[in-house]
């Protein structure tokens, strides 16, 4: 009997000293967590290097302190990790479902309903595009003599057609059409797009060729361009807060961030309206536009039902004709270094994203302000060496 109790006795001491353990490591596992790669939010946001306005040298702030240093009133970010949405947060004057001008990533949006297209074989990326115009072609010159814009050439921003980017209209201002803006036509406020080097021989920002894919797109769909990104691209990955809407719904206004200039001062009207909206007229959300990456991914990888084919895939990450370029934004690197990246930068707004489709990692920063990408730089700087990203060179375009 006295054994028995000694032994009851052993095992309750022993029960005793595991419940000591156990509330040690409760208390300090938090704490250790926080000092781990992948814990999320709080490692983000502290410890940026921002460059000021005018300074030479960066500083180390936490991401609060910076948007008061940059005079930015918000950002929004989605994280990617695995494969997967990990994260998304806002800080300042937002909340994770505020609706942000993505500007130029509007061009890696548009790409992706013209891939699907192709894999419809309703366009071909090889074929010169005023067999598939309907209503406005690309005017011919000597340029044109010998080689002829492509769709691969307007999405690899390698077919000759100028017109760099567009400003946008105040709220109020007459609206130009697309063929307004493809003749610069008033009142439209830009130049003809045309082209002025011969197509598939060097690299050439455009925004006015973007314009010409839209006008495949909606060619092909026989309908506004809003409803057919809805159609191809926005239900079949899910982007539920994703407009190509130019001005805003009145609807949509409440949820909308009011672009900033530099100085922190807000646009007149809030936003400038942006009607060349394959260039830079999507509305939309981290959230939205990390959905359209993973997506990407998945189609890369070679799984089944994704929203372009594992070939479209592949040449939208493919550098095409000696450029930077893919199908829709920049590419850089190799094996696990491979990423896709694409800045945007309307009048107010600024924001980056970027994913690397062999690791599955990768980020989408939305702001409202000209300084946006200052912070969005030295987020994706963080968040790199946060995430343990694969070597990450200089950001582009």
């Amino acid at each position: 009997m006295a054994k028995i109790v000694l032994y009851r006795e052993l095992l309750r001491a022993k029960a005793r000293r595991w419940m000591v353990l156990a509330l040690c490591l409760a208390s300090v596992l938090p704490s250790w967590l926080r000092s781990q790669p992948f814990s999320g939010v709080d490692d983000i946001e502290h410890g940026l290097d921002i460059v000021r306005p005018g300074a030479a040298t960066a500083s180390r702030l936490d991401l609060r302190d910076a948007l008061a240093a940059l005079s930015i009133p918000s950002v929004s970010v989605a994280l990617i990790d695995g494969g997967k949405l990990a994260w998304t947060h806002a800080w300042g004057a937002a909340s994770e479902q505020t609706l942000y001008q993505a500007a130029s990533l509007s061009k890696l949006v548009t790409a992706v309903a013209a891939l699907r297209l192709v894999d419809l074989q309703r366009l071909n990326l090889d074929r010169n595009v005023n067999e598939d115009l309907v209503g406005w072609r690309v005017p011919d010159n000597a340029l044109t003599a010998g080689q002829s814009v492509t769709l691969r050439g307007l999405l690899s921003m390698t077919a000759g057609i100028g017109v760099p980017g567009y400003v946008g209209y105040q709220p109020g201002l007459p609206l130009p059409t697309l063929q307004q803006i493809l003749d610069g036509a008033p009142p439209a406020h830009s130049q003809p797009v045309r082209v002025d080097n011969i197509p598939g021989t060097r690299f050439g920002y455009s925004g006015g060729g973007y314009e010409i894919v839209q006008a495949l797109i909606e060619s092909k769909l026989f309908g506004s361009f809003d409803r057919a990104m809805h159609e191809i691209v926005f239900s079949r990955a899910g982007m539920s807060s994703s407009i190509f809407a130019q001005p805003l719904p009145l609807a949509l206004i409440g949820r909308a961030a009011r672009g900033h200039y530099a100085d922190g001062r807000e646009l007149a009207g809030g936003w400038r309206i942006v009607p060349e909206l394959a260039a830079g007229g999507l509305w939309s959300t981290p959230t939205d536009l990390a959905k359209l990456l993973i997506e990407i991914v998945r189609a890369y990888r070679g799984e089944p039902g994704q929203i372009i084919s594992h070939a479209a895939a592949v040449d939208m990450l493919t550098r095409q004709n000696n450029g930077p370029y893919g199908l829709g934004g920049a590419i850089a690197g190799s094996g696990q270094s491979l990423v896709l990246m694409k800045r945007g930068q309307n009048v107010g707004y600024q924001g980056y994203m970027l994913i690397f489709p062999i690791t599955g990692q990768g980020i989408v920063v939305l702001s409202d302000s000209d300084n946006g990408t200052a912070l969005a730089t030295a987020i994706i700087r963080r968040a790199a060496t946060v995430y343990r990203w694969p070597p990450l060179g200089e950001l582009a375009d």
